[in-house]
């Protein structure tokens, strides 16, 4: 049987799982995530007509078949993980280019301070970045890899975090709270004005709130809708109401003054951002280079 690039990543997964008796361990050792090894397992023993590994809720082990497939295929694999760690090494001084796919907010938060690094360390690579909400398809449309919150990404994508889980606030002006109150309770934004966000997916989204385990959703009102952060902010520190966004979005106003956190024990923690691609491709070096540099920058 022929294998494609694709399955000898699918087989390097099936290593890991075996050595270490563990989809979270091997993702961890991986820095992917555990329901992306576990997609990718799936297509290799659908394409292979058999069953390697056998899981439980407590364990994973693999079969007899398993077990002879990794005796045969391990010292292979080694050989070939070896030969792309010295190709990659050669590559770091040469040329090549990625194209990636992201969010608006994760390109502010996430590629502004990593762009720098990168082209510091790669100055021949080249980096073509698409800002874009909307949620595509980054295979069919060219692109290498995307960045986009961690619980939107299709399971038959492998899905790298580069920020821990990202906390959600509701903010509004000084003056705008003092014309028109303080909400205390989630359900208290139903008498204010609210400006609402669209998705990339094209849905009103429901304002999420959490206070230990009471988690609340609430569909606001408001006469402003935009799936721009920039502008709802911008449209809270002029007081035209209150803005739901990421924290860290908000936090250099906050420190100033010019806006303040409503409903703060009732902060809403999401899904991080993380980087994606097709579980078919091989990860280029460049985008492998850049999920480092921003993982290191977020504190991974």
């Amino acid at each position: 049987m022929q294998f494609k690039r694709n399955e000898i990543h699918e087989l390097s997964i099936f290593l890991a799982i075996v050595q270490y008796r563990s989809f979270r361990k091997a993702a961890d050792h991986l820095e992917v995530t555990a329901s992306a090894l576990s997609h990718s397992m799936k297509a290799l023993e659908q394409r292979l007509g058999v069953r390697l590994l056998n899981r439980t809720s407590r364990s994973v082990a693999p079969t007899a078949a398993g077990t002879a497939l990794a005796e045969k295929i391990s010292a292979g694999l080694e050989l070939i993980n070896s030969g792309l760690e010295d190709l990659n090494g050669h590559y770091q001084g040469g040329a090549g280019s990625i194209r990636i796919n992201v969010l608006k907010d994760a390109a502010v938060l996430l590629l502004r301070p990593a762009i720098p690094v990168f082209q510091q360390r790669f100055p021949n690579v080249e980096l073509e970045v698409a800002v874009d909400d909307q949620f595509i398809d980054v295979t069919a449309d060219g692109f290498d890899a995307g960045i986009r919150y961690s619980g939107t990404i299709p399971e038959d994508m492998i899905a790298v975090p580069l920020t821990p889980p990202l906390k959600w606030v509701a903010v509004a002006a000084p003056d705008y709270l003092r014309s028109h109150g303080r909400p205390v309770m989630p359900e208290d934004l139903n008498s204010h004005h609210c400006i609402r966000i669209r998705t990339g997916r094209g849905q009103i989204y429901k304002w999420e709130f959490e206070r230990g385990d009471d988690r609340r959703e609430i569909d606001v009102p408001g006469a402003l809708i935009s799936g721009e952060t920039d502008l709802a902010i911008n449209a809270a520190l002029e007081g035209a109401g209150l803005c739901y966004c990421l924290e860290r979005l908000a936090s250099p106003y906050v420190s100033a003054g010019r806006l303040e956190v409503v409903l703060p024990k009732w902060a809403s923690m999401g899904p991080p951002f993380s980087m994606y691609y097709s579980s078919r491709r091989q990860l280029p070096f460049g985008v492998d280079a850049l999920i480092k540099i921003v993982r290191g920058l977020n504190g991974f």
